[in-house]
């Protein structure tokens, strides 16, 4: 609730930090660093979550939503974290909207003849346009 965001790549001002997502080069959930940016890094929903099928290579997003998820919707929702419409939810949710960020972020197309995910929304795209053009002269990203 009284969280600060932070945006920077600075090593010093990261170790700082209780939570760094997508940035840090480290995926440590002990920790709560949730990059996917190493050469090594190659988890999916399935590989860290073995009751789930999705076999998509997961992006800070879909780390973030692996971990915490079904807290989150059952803190909203009022229901038990292990229970059925929780986990109906979670499912659909991750399913229907965060694999798609997971691919569109590793750079996965959508199909090599039959569809790997469903095209649901175009969040990316809206999402890119908030970052400056790439021959804009101010650079700043928190300009807005």
């Amino acid at each position: 609730q009284d969280a600060e965001v932070v945006r920077t790549r600075d090593p010093q001002r990261l170790a700082q930090c209780d939570v760094v997502v997508d940035v840090g080069g480290e995926y440590d959930p002990e920790r709560h660093r949730y990059d996917h940016h190493q050469r090594s890094f190659a988890q999916s929903m399935s590989s860290l979550r073995p009751d789930k099928p999705w076999t998509t290579k997961l992006s800070s997003a879909g780390l973030v939503y692996c971990h915490f998820g079904a807290q989150i919707l059952a803190e909203l929702l009022g229901q038990p974290e292990d229970g059925p419409v929780v986990t109906a939810l979670y499912d659909k949710l991750y399913e229907n909207f965060v694999e798609e960020i997971d691919a569109i972020d590793n750079g996965i197309a959508p199909a090599e003849g039959e569809p790997r995910y469903a095209l649901t929304t175009t969040l990316s795209a809206r999402v890119g346009r908030l970052n400056p053009r790439w021959n804009d002269p101010d650079q700043d990203t928190e300009v807005g």
